[in-house]
Formats: C-alpha cells, structure tokens, sequence
C-alpha cells in the first residue's frame, strides 16, 4: 500500500459495495420463487467446486437487515445489488409474484431509511429455467421478456432507485455460459457467441424504454472490461509477436468492443463476422434500440487479459500474464490496467462516453480477517482512478466488490472477496481490516 495520502475526489463522488442475488440471498424455494439456471447448473455434479450451491449462501433473504446496518457502518453512499428475476416471475414470463416484489420493497427501504441509494440490477446472471428451456439467450423472446420483467421492477421500486443498471457482463454470460460451458446454462459452442450477445444487447434496450416509463433514474449497463495485452510464449508483452498482437486486436473486439460499439455508436464492430454469421440476426430497428442514450456506463475491472496466438478452435489463446503479483484467484494485480480501461478504451475511444460508475472492482484472498493484501489492492485501483478523473474520465462512483463473502460461481466458496467475512456454517458476519480501511476512506 502507498505511503501517499489519497487523493482528493470530486465532490458528490460515491462510495459503495456491490453483490448479486443468487451469490448472497439464498431462499431458493421461498416466497414463490421459481428455478433459475445457478440453480439447475450448481446442482448438477461436478459443475462447481465441492458440489457448492447458491441454496442458503449468506442468508441474505432473512439477514438483510443485518447487512445494511454493516453498510451504515461502513459508510457506504449507495449499495447495487441484483433483483432475481425468478424471484420476481417464477417462470420468466405472466404477473408479478408479491411476495418476490415485496422483498425487494423491504430491502429498498431499509436502505433509504439510512440513506443508502440503491444501484438495481435487473439481471445478474440468474435467469429463469423455464426460459433457458426455450432457448435462453439465443431466443430472441428472451430479450422481449425482459423488458416485460423489468416494466414490473421498474413500476414497483421507481421513486427509490438511484441508478437502474439492465444486465450484469453480458461478456461473461457469453463467453463463460454460452461459448465455454464453464458457468450456467453450461451451453458450449462458438456459434452460440453472436446471438447471445446480440439478444442481451437488444434486452437492455428494450428494458431501457420500459424502466423510463416508470423512473427517471438514470438508466446503465455494467459490462467487464479487460485491457487485452498480447504476450508471447513467457507471459510476457515484450516477447509478443505481430500474430499475438492482432490476436489481442480480436480479443478486444470481443471483450471489450462488441459490447460498447452498438450501445454507444450504433454499429457493431468491424471484424465481427470473426464471431460467426450475423444473418438474420439483427432486424430492422435493433441497433437504435440498443444505441439509445445511456445515462452512465458500467464497468467492472479486474485485471488485463494476455492473448496470444491461436493453437485451438477459437481465434485467439488466453495465456498466464507474468512478471505481476497475484490474488488468491490467481488473476495478476494491474491498478494501471484500470486507468487504461477508463481512459484508453472508453474515454479516448468513444465521444459520447456517458458518466461511469465502477460497478465491480475487488479481489479474492484466503480466508482471514486481517487482509492486508485486499487493502494495497483497493488503495491502488482506487489511486488508478483518480489519475483516470485526472485525464479527462467522468467517474461518479466506486463499489467494491463485494460487502460480503459469497457463492463465487462455478468457484462455489473458495473464493473470498469480501469486506465482511461469513462463516458459512454459522452465518456469522466478521468485519475484515480492508472493511475498516474502507470505512475511513469514506470517512
């Protein structure tokens, strides 16, 4: 951790956390909740680490008035967490279930009642089963149905929201769910890449029109950006050759720009027939749903991607970056590939960059209270954004990821990223160091 003292933050700046349903509320199968796909995948053998489900995770559901009293403590200005759709339809599709609404409705006020602004999330992840049956994201119906989900959300919680954020990484949903097969639906195929991304793209638009229709709370999307660094056969940039740097091109293209290009300049890249045949897939009229104005942008930063060049099916390898070190997840700490996200890839790229917010920023170490590793890492990223504030970027907002320990994907409870520690046979939440660090940061 640096010596320096901190820099100085616009005023109005937010501090917050971040979390998502089902990594944190448990309840499955309580108050009329349907199936989602974390569900059908986590309990399927040998999809995640030792078994481990989303059934109980922190309890949430019931403990939530617990947590905000630790985000008072903390001091935090707004919390994002993520509405469950199954929660709100069981089925994706029909009437709103009350008992789902309701929750969401207590949760909200607690909130306010200690000026707390919630950051909503429509979609992180969890979709429900019924319409990963008729297809999932590869169903153009799934896009419509959203917006259906999100006119009901929109309708219930419009005066108390203070930023409305449609999907979660519509990346990883892509690349880890639909292309490899890693992360629920567990679908895998390269042809599945474009349609995926195509029907997120046109949900949140559809979602956009319907939220305004409720809310004049600023409207966004998160989406994870990485730096794409071409390395050669060490690991390392200055050993990258012409192929490994446009295999980093390509990468970018995915990760980065096929998901911004349509949302803020009205066109998908060129280079995206790179991803399978576009035919038939965006209609008339698509793009300017997608493209209309975004209030702010999103962005969750964990660390550069090394690319090099292809050895398999894909067009592009991703290989081990070197020469950092590294979090408990095993990803390299780069605080300056945060910068060059904000500045270089959005700032510098995009002429009509909306407002930012880091939605997700945060990293996982084994399981201790005193964390002195988390604390450099956030004093760092959050240096990385000032010198980004610095070079012209409109950040309005930190969220750490995340308030507490949670269900991590396919990676079940290895991985700790939280500010609180759980203990997951008790439920008992332990305030870290990085939490009281934090809280003076804020302070």
């Amino acid at each position: 951790m640096s010596d320096l003292p901190l820099p100085v933050f616009p005023p109005g700046f937010t501090w917050g956390v971040s979390t998502a349903s089902y990594q944190i509320e448990g309840a499955v199968a309580e108050g009329g909740r349907g199936t989602s796909v974390w569900d059908t995948f986590a309990h399927t053998p040998g999809r995640t680490k030792d078994g481990d489900t989303g059934d109980v995770a922190c309890d949430h559901y019931h403990r939530y008035p617990e947590d905000v009293r630790l985000m008072a403590d903390l001091g935090v200005g707004a919390y994002r967490f993520s509405v469950a759709w199954p929660r709100v339809q069981p089925t994706g599709g029909g009437k709103a279930n009350a008992d789902g609404l309701d929750f969401y409705d207590r949760l909200v006020d607690a909130l306010a009642a200690r000026g707390i602004s919630p950051l909503v999330t429509l979609f992180h992840w969890d979709l429900p089963q019924p319409l990963e049956d008729a297809g999932g994201w590869l169903n153009r119906d799934t896009a419509a149905r959203f917006a259906e989900y999100a006119d009901l959300v929109a309708e219930r919680l419009k005066d108390r929201v203070g930023l409305w954020i449609t999907l979660n990484e519509p990346v990883i949903v892509t690349s880890l769910g639909y292309v490899l097969g890693v992360h629920a639906p567990g679908r895998a195929g390269a042809e599945n890449a474009l349609p995926s991304v195509h029907h997120q793209l046109l949900a949140h638009g559809l979602a956009t029109a319907a939220i305004r229709r409720h809310s004049a709370a600023p409207v966004a999307i998160a989406n994870n950006y990485t730096p794409a660094w071409a390395v050669g056969p060490d690991g390392r940039p200055e050993s990258a050759t012409d192929d490994d740097r446009a295999a980093a091109q390509l990468y970018d293209l995915f990760h980065n720009r096929l998901f911004t290009d349509p949302l803020l300049d009205g066109r998908y890249p060129d280079g995206v027939e790179a991803f399978g045949p576009a035919d038939g897939l965006v209609l008339d009229g698509d793009l300017e749903v997608i493209s209309q104005p975004l209030d702010a942008l999103g962005v969750n930063y964990y660390n550069p991607t090394a690319v090099r060049t292809p050895t398999g099916d894909l067009p592009f390898d991703i290989a081990r970056l070197e020469g950092y070190e590294r979090t408990g997840f095993d990803w390299p700490v780069v605080p300056g590939g945060l910068r060059e996200t904000l500045v270089d890839l959005l700032h510098q790229r995009y002429a009509g960059l909306p407002p930012v917010w880091i939605t997700e920023s945060g990293c996982a170490y084994p399981r201790a209270t005193d964390d002195p590793e988390r604390i450099a890492y956030l004093d760092s990223h959050v240096r990385a954004v000032h010198e980004a504030i610095a070079a012209g970027v409109d950040v309005r907002g930190y969220c750490v990821w995340s308030l507490l320990d949670n269900f991590e994907w396919a990676e079940g409870y290895s991985q700790r990223f939280g500010l609180v520690d759980v203990d997951f046979d008790t439920l008992e939440r332990t305030p870290r160091a990085s939490f009281h660090w934090y809280r003076d940061l804020i302070r």
